[in-house]
């Protein structure tokens, strides 16, 4: 039993952040991270502001946790201090989930997105019992695919020029992950 609970304590558990539920109070920081331009420009295919309300329930679906999905809000152990929201989506039949992680810019480059991202994919691999972890995300997002690279994706391919912004066109980059990867990695 003691294993069992152990095991439950460190599940969603980091070095400096854990996961948890996303909370009532938390989606209105979370709406307002998600409409901030140096936000949008990394997650979305138009830089354009969206409605806090209709922000703020696609939220609340997101971390709804209802059927197979799993979505949590990122918090600092040191003082709870929200700062960002994680999701494993779209799990389908043949074990597969597709990534997703937002920070809030003040919690940018502190090593927070590479230790929640840790938390999220042994979760996802532990917990879930997935084969398949992926992403998408632009050529650009240079610091992303460096944390998505620290905890074992590896890139599988390039969508060339298949967006456009600031008058330019960017590749979008495919990630991935296996199970048979991460247990041979972490044990």
């Amino acid at each position: 039993m003691s294993d069992a609970i152990d095991y439950a304590n460190s599940l969603l558990r980091g070095e400096n952040v854990r996961l948890r539920e996303v909370r009532e109070p938390d989606l209105a920081q979370l709406a307002d991270w998600w409409n901030d331009p140096a936000v949008k420009v990394l997650q979305t295919l138009w830089v354009r502001p969206t409605p806090t309300a209709g922000t703020i329930d696609l939220m609340r679906g997101w971390n709804a946790n209802a059927g197979n999905d799993a979505g949590f809000a990122v918090e600092l152990l040191d003082g709870g201090a929200l700062i960002g929201q994680a999701t494993l989506h779209g799990v389908d039949k043949n074990r597969c989930a597709t990534l997703a992680i937002v920070l809030g810019p003040p919690y940018w480059s502190a090593g927070y997105g590479t230790d929640a991202l840790r938390v999220l994919v042994r979760y996802g691999y532990v917990e879930m019992g997935l084969h398949r972890i992926q992403l998408e995300t632009f050529a650009f997002n240079t610091r992303g695919i460096a944390a998505y690279r620290r905890v074992g994706f590896a890139e599988e391919g390039r969508r060339r020029e298949a967006m456009f912004h600031a008058g330019q066109w960017h590749d979008t980059v495919q990630m991935a992950q296996l199970a048979p990867d991460w247990w041979a990695a972490n044990g």
